[in-house]
């Protein structure tokens, strides 16, 4: 079954529900990342003091403490299991556009990489990796620029006449 274009062929109300998830997904994606710029996550200093802390360093705006072990495994359980659905889903949507394939297999594949290495990447750098926070910076960015791409595929796709 050729998937190729196919969501341009759907009815304007499934269309609409489509487009609303992923206006709603990519809002709570966007939350999230302001998550991480609240936390001063956005550079691999910062993310190696939320996670390893900082209170070795003076005069620090936020005083942060190493995680434990169990929290360690709580934020890494449920980022990996939470955004793995969300790529599942937007990879499923995205796999009835009309881009080109190789594109298409790119972004659809590339997300679940990135959730291994940037989680994986968190949790060896926990253990002492602490070069790790540069791959970690870079996979996090790389799913991030592959979210919006998709979501953006997708909601173009969904608003696209379909005889253009």
């Amino acid at each position: 079954m050729e998937l190729h274009g196919l969501l341009q062929t759907f009815p304007k109300y499934v269309k609409l529900f489509i487009a609303s998830f992923v206006v709603v997904l990519s809002i709570g994606y966007s939350t999230g990342l302001l998550f991480v710029r609240q936390t001063q996550s956005v550079s691999p200093d910062g993310i190696e003091q939320n996670y390893l802390g900082n209170e070795d360093i003076e005069n620090v705006k936020v005083m942060k403490f190493e995680k434990g072990a169990r929290e360690m495994l709580t934020i890494i359980h449920t980022h990996i299991l939470s955004m793995s659905f969300i790529f599942f889903f937007l990879g499923g949507l995205l796999a009835m556009t009309s881009i080109p394939k190789r594109w298409k297999a790119f972004l659809m594949i590339e997300p679940f990489f990135s959730i291994l290495i940037t989680f994986g990447g968190i949790y060896f750098m926990w253990m002492g990796v602490i070069w790790l926070k540069y791959i970690v910076m870079l996979s996090g960015v790389l799913m991030t620029l592959a979210y919006f791409v998709s979501a953006g595929v997708v909601l173009y796709e969904c608003f696209k006449n379909k005889n253009t």
